[in-house]
């Protein structure tokens, strides 16, 4: 790579998709923990 090639950002669609997944997978880890603990403490 020289240093005169234009830097490799990816596109603002990309970056918007890339937000919207990180936003995603978030909200999915913690949905899933909270299903595990209301079930955990749902058997006791």
């Amino acid at each position: 790579m020289l240093w005169s090639d234009p830097p490799e950002e990816p596109p603002e669609e990309l970056r918007e998709v890339q937000a919207m997944l990180r936003r995603a997978g978030f909200v999915l880890a913690v949905g899933v923990v909270a299903l595990f603990v209301i079930l955990g403490l749902g058997l006791r």
